[in-house]
């Protein structure tokens, strides 16, 4: 199902809406857990401490913005309370793992070297693909006169975009190449996670 048909199914009804959103974040809940388990204490920087943070706010944001639907709905990230609850929670494992074992065996990278590699990778692809997904979904709820709002996520998002392209600069000279791989990767992963949402229609 293309994505702005999937996500008007889904603004349409209270029920999904607050699903998706809850969905939504547990998946950024998800990824700023997994920034902080990348950390290297000594060598933490600026960058990941703020990214990690922000992360963590939008799935504070995005658990508030469910009140604007149903105020007692979607307490916690139990099944019940997810939109395709297994692949929501296993989309953004499986793309870490995968990703680990592209450049560990692409690169030779080992250690603290893979987790962060690991790390700049991962989210480069998710920032991508927020970019893709987060302004579709404004746009869907403009035009359903909907009070919920993602206007912030999208201008950090962007933000991170940039970040992580900056250092995947330092990172590689031929970084783009593995990207293209790692995207690929991500977007097997997404279109299954689609289609999956789809089918809890």
């Amino acid at each position: 199902m293309e994505l702005t048909q999937l996500l008007k199914r889904i603004v349409d009804n209270n029920d999904f809406h607050a699903r998706f959103l809850n969905t939504l974040s547990l998946q950024e809940n998800i990824g700023a857990r997994k920034i902080s388990a990348s950390e290297q204490p000594e060598t933490t920087s600026f960058m990941v401490l703020k990214h990690a943070a922000e992360e963590h706010r939008h799935a504070f944001y995005l658990k508030k913005q469910i009140h604007k639907i149903a105020a007692e709905a979607c307490p916690t990230y139990a099944p019940q309370y997810l939109l395709a609850p297994h692949r929501s929670k296993y989309y953004l494992n499986k793309l870490d793992l995968e990703t680990s074992r592209y450049l560990k065996y692409t690169l030779g990278l080992s250690g603290a070297g893979l987790k962060y590699g690991c790390y700049l990778f991962v989210t480069y692809a998710i920032e991508v693909r927020a970019d893709i997904l987060y302004p579709v979904y404004q746009q869907v709820l403009n035009e359903s006169k909907s009070k919920v709002s993602v206007k912030n996520i999208i201008i950090e998002e962007q933000g991170h975009l940039e970040e992580m392209i900056a250092q995947l600069n330092l990172f590689s000279p031929q970084w783009e190449i593995h990207a293209q791989s790692i995207t690929t990767i991500e977007q097997r992963l997404y279109d299954s996670w689609i289609q999956d949402l789809a089918n809890a229609l």
